[in-house]
């Protein structure tokens, strides 16, 4: 096949056409369909086959030499390069380079998901949601890391985790020249100067700037808990919150504290710590004068005012205004909790804990 933009032959190759992969010292197997003009490796022939047409299509783009079908695809393509949107939501004015994305991006606000996995029902609203998904059934990661043992379901993640070796930092805020590894990163920052918050949720007053931050909330309110420990079977209601839950197990001190080089093993512990040296509340309740570190403290503080109470008791309908409380509570339905070293009983584990402490732990 002749490149009518570079003059070359290309051609579709794969491991088992040649004797001598040692030429391609990188190839990896799980992508073992090779393009020979610019050496990107695919894992289907059809996505080469795709690939191909940015070498051998008639409609070159002026600006990096890209090549295309059509003129169609041309003008779609020049809008990376002038940063064209035309296709805005009409929900959250979100724009987009092409109509399908900005169809894809509507079924945020719709809610619809179109794509079933066949393995346990679960609903996306992008097929490439979906693929990702599916690791979790076939634990397949075709993308290692080759700086440390970590490895990804997709080279884009992969791409977004180098930076952690590298502190390369792109991305840079125009308000505050805050400077971040990753674009969606930015995006969320850009956010905090607005303040612009387009995820609402329909079963309280929340709002949040970002869609997965309205999917992690509604499991407040539906009692979700997908993520399980291998280690103590507690169930949690984000991939975050077992990530830091993990290291109780580890005991692993990620944070430290560049003043005093205290080490703490969740980023919010640091920060907390953290204003023990500056003082600092930046969240101020307006109805009183109480001000907090932390949004989220701000939001439970507020139902002091408000007498909202949104987490319930499944067992006998009791309401408290906050998730922690809600737990305490739970757990004297299935106490009592039992001292190892007296045999005393509580009814709640943080009378336990207390109790531990103040008459087994010694002067």
């Amino acid at each position: 096949m002749l490149c009518v933009c570079t003059g070359r032959l290309t051609d579709v190759k794969t491991e088992a056409d040649s004797n001598d992969i040692t030429e391609h010292p990188h190839d990896d197997i799980s992508r073992p369909y090779l393009c020979t003009v610019c050496d990107k490796r695919y894992k289907t022939k059809g996505a080469l086959t795709r690939h191909t047409f940015s070498h051998t299509g008639k409609y070159k783009c002026t600006e990096c030499g890209t090549c295309c079908q059509s003129s169609a695809e041309l003008t779609v393509h020049s809008r990376i390069h002038s940063g064209e949107k035309p296709f805005e939501c009409s929900v959250c004015a979100k724009r987009f380079r092409q109509a399908g994305n900005l169809a894809e991006h509507s079924r945020v606000h719709t809610g619809e998901k179109p794509y079933k996995c066949h393995v346990c029902d679960k609903t996306f609203t992008r097929s490439d949601s979906l693929n990702s998904h599916m690791t979790i059934h076939t634990g397949e990661k075709p993308y290692p890391c080759h700086m440390c043992d970590k490895a990804f379901d997709k080279p884009s993640q992969l791409n977004m985790h180098m930076s952690v070796h590298t502190g390369e930092k792109l991305y840079r805020c125009y308000v505050c020249d805050k400077a971040f590894s990753f674009s969606k990163s930015l995006r969320n920052h850009v956010i905090i100067h607005t303040g612009a918050k387009p995820y609402k949720c329909h079963m309280c007053d929340n709002a949040f700037t970002e869609s997965g931050q309205l999917k992690a909330h509604m499991r407040v309110h539906t009692g979700e808990k997908p993520y399980k420990c291998h280690v103590c079977d507690k169930e949690l209601s984000s991939s975050g919150s077992l990530k830091d839950h993990m290291r109780v197990h580890t005991r692993e001190e990620l944070y430290k504290c560049d003043v005093c080089d205290k080490a703490f093993r969740f980023p919010g512990s640091l920060k907390e710590h953290m204003t023990l040296h500056t003082g600092d509340k930046p969240y101020k309740c307006h109805m009183c004068d109480k001000a907090f570190i932390f949004s989220g403290r701000l939001n439970c503080h507020m139902r002091v005012h408000t007498g909202e109470k949104p987490h319930k008791c499944h067992v006998c309908d009791k309401a408290f205004s906050t998730s922690g409380s809600l737990k305490d509570h739970l757990r004297g339905h299935t106490g009592p909790f039992n001292c190892l070293l007296c045999n005393k009983s509580f009814s709640q584990p943080s009378d336990l804990q207390n109790h531990t402490r103040d008459i087994h732990s010694g002067p």
